[in-house]
């Protein structure tokens, strides 16, 4: 029994050494097809701020106006030409017929979680890219350190210089998590802070459309 316990703590420390002595080079070609995939999130994140994009002022102005001067129904006609969050949720507010058991308040917490809901999609994956990729870039260091002092140690040739070489080589997978991550942190904040600013805007514009809303009941 006790044999076979050993030849176990054997298998284990082979495997693990194995996997120590894999290198750097497989961690480099994860952080590769992360940033490719972080890429990707970010424009299409972009091209959907940039199509869903208004001029909110005059927005705000004309929304009023027609709804002050038409009324609710060619308010909705007006809000249905265009395709944006701001839109979306105030159309919730004027269609509150569909919903007759919420108040306003209610529908418009609804539609502010929905749609921040569809705001922050992916966001969450470049969060956590910012944060994680420094620390999968030095994992890969790590890995190559340990190979290049383990071939210098098999090695009777090459002397510091092979080492040196081999540990040059596994910083460059700390580089390459750094360059990862600072562009999904950067993309990560540009689009909070835009996601912050829609809703609040939307938030502001709706509470507006309730209270003229409110005041042409009484």
């Amino acid at each position: 029994m006790e044999g076979v316990w050993l030849t176990e703590n054997e298998i284990i420390t082979d495997l693990l050494l194995a996997f120590s002595l894999l290198g750097s080079t497989w961690v480099l070609y994860i952080l590769v097809i992360l940033s490719v995939v972080s890429v990707s999130f970010i424009i299409g994140k972009y091209r959907t701020f940039r199509r869903e994009r208004i001029d909110l002022d005059k927005f705000s102005s004309e929304l009023f106006s027609i709804l002050e001067k038409e009324g609710h129904q060619a308010a909705e006609r007006f809000l249905n030409s265009f395709e944006c969050t701001e839109s979306r949720i105030i159309k919730s507010i004027l269609l509150k017929s569909a919903n007759p058991g919420l108040s306003r308040e209610e529908i418009l917490s609804q539609s502010l979680f929905r749609e921040r809901l569809a705001l922050e999609k992916n966001l969450s994956f470049l969060g956590t890219l910012g944060n994680n990729a420094p620390f999968i870039g030095l994992f890969g260091t790590v890995l190559g350190i340990i190979k290049a002092f383990h071939d210098l140690a098999a090695s009777n040739s090459g002397g510091p210089s092979a080492v040196m070489a081999g540990i040059s080589e596994a910083l460059i997978a700390t580089a390459i998590g750094l360059l990862v991550a600072i562009p999904a942190v950067i993309a990560y904040n540009y689009f909070q802070r835009l996601i912050k600013v829609r809703l609040g805007f939307s938030e502001m514009i709706a509470r507006e459309v309730v209270s003229v809303l409110e005041k042409n009941i009484h």
